[in-house]
């Protein structure tokens, strides 16, 4: 559970009495109107890409040139040249002087190929215009209902190409949508594109979090009245119940390992941090005050805990050992604002996003090695940060135009997105891993 303001000063009441009726625990297609994503604040400089049509792509039902276009269009750091209607087969012999008239930098290509059985073969190949080269490029085999994924592993491709870093466009998001009554946990490409519902239930749904392989989210569900913790499995749908102690079991988070899980857990009166195994076992406390200790996270290498705590009198972010304060004592990790909230770590150990109250609630970032700290948004309603795999965008939800949306910001501040849901209330987001 994430502690926004009116979770924290409500903690103790966080138990639903609606009328629970879970209705899906399978992905399933939603029902409702794909998120629609603007950018604004992107940087100066992008570096500009042409990406024709690939040859005999035509006919798919989903063109994956355009899905590659609109992923690079998207990572704000690439400006897209317009290339008509050219449809360049990926083994075509290609004149580059060409395309660097039209002032592109870069050129992908590629071919699409029906091997049978509903399965296509997608080659692309990727040229470096200013050196008047090639750089290679790869080939993915898919069903017809993949044909997206097929154009986010050739984006990340392209992006590992020409910036020597790993594309995200291949991770995934999750995230929680209410509809009148109707709470559902969604997972989508990491564009908000092909969302399904992993969930759906009259009772809230909070707090989802990815495993480190990808394959399973853990969230805190109110079904049976009460906030129970989930592990579920999103292949199948199987899940198991990780933690239905007495009061709240709350704000799951997963070891770098995927073996174990911290959470927070009321059982003994006031709210403190637990481990726990993946398969519910061996459950032990490992914060010792008399204040609320939750929102735990680990650091990348498992050796330490974030978590928010109001044992100095008001929510600042401390950091343990994953041992526990019996291996040594917690130390304060904020300073810059008066309450301080949600911490969540980059995936290099280098970052940590949190919400501060600063005119509002807002998404902040402090740099763990120089303790700088910088503030990314200009909203006041920010909550629930969460990391994209490469480290390099914040995710959190937020309000635009006086709507709830879903939000990313880079880490420099340079490149600002809303993903909104026309009509929708989303949140709740959490950014998925890399996908071997």
């Amino acid at each position: 559970m994430s502690l926004n303001p009116t979770l924290y000063l409500n903690i103790k009441q966080l138990i639903s009495v609606c009328v629970i009726s879970i209705s899906s625990i399978c992905l399933a297609p939603m029902s409702f109107a794909q998120m629609q994503i603007e950018i604004n604040g992107v940087g100066q400089s992008r570096y500009p890409i042409a990406v024709t049509y690939f040859s005999s792509e035509s006919s798919l039902p989903t063109k994956v040139s355009e899905v590659v276009r609109n992923d690079l269009a998207n990572n704000g750091y690439f400006s897209i040249i317009d290339t008509g209607f050219a449809e360049v087969a990926e083994n075509a012999n290609v004149d580059l002087g060409s395309w660097s008239s039209k002032r592109a930098n870069a050129l992908a290509v590629g071919t699409a190929t029906p091997l049978g059985n509903g399965q296509f073969e997608i080659k692309y190949r990727l040229y470096d215009i200013v050196r008047n080269q090639s750089l290679g490029g790869t080939t993915v085999t898919v069903g017809k209902d993949e044909l997206r994924r097929a154009g986010h592993v050739i984006a990340d491709d392209i992006v590992q190409r020409l910036t020597g870093e790993r594309g995200i466009f291949s991770t995934r998001l999750s995230y929680v949508v209410k509809n009148g009554k109707q709470f559902q946990l969604m997972i989508s490409d990491s564009d908000g594109q092909n969302a399904r519902t992993a969930l759906s239930s009259n009772e809230p749904i909070i707090s989802p979090t990815w495993s480190p392989d990808g394959k399973r989210v853990a969230y805190v569900s109110f079904e049976t009245k009460k906030p129970v913790v989930y592990v579920h499995e999103l292949a199948t749908g199987n899940r198991i119940v990780l933690s239905n102690q007495k009061g709240n079991n709350s704000a799951p988070t997963w070891a770098p390992n995927g073996n174990k899980l911290a959470l927070s857990l009321s059982k003994d009166g006031n709210t403190q941090i637990y481990t726990i195994n993946a398969d519910g076992t061996n459950l032990k406390r490992i914060s010792s005050s008399s204040a609320i200790d939750t929102e735990p996270q680990w650091s990348p290498d498992g050796s330490l805990i974030y978590f928010t705590s109001d044992r100095g009198g008001s929510p600042q972010i401390y950091k343990m050992s994953s041992q526990g304060e019996s291996a040594g004592n917690a130390q304060r990790v904020t300073f810059r604002h008066a309450f301080a909230t949600s911490p969540r770590i980059s995936p290099d150990g280098r970052y940590m996003a949190y919400i501060a109250r600063a005119g509002g609630y807002k998404l902040q970032l402090l740099d763990l090695r120089s303790g700088e700290v910088s503030s990314l948004t200009s909203t006041s309603y920010d909550e629930t940060p969460t990391f994209a795999a490469n480290g390099k965008f914040v995710l959190y939800a937020t309000r635009s135009g006086g709507k709830p949306v879903l939000a990313a910001v880079s880490v420099d501040g340079a490149v600002k997105q809303i993903l909104s849901l026309p009509g929708a209330d989303v949140r709740e987001p959490a950014w998925g891993p890399f996908l071997n």
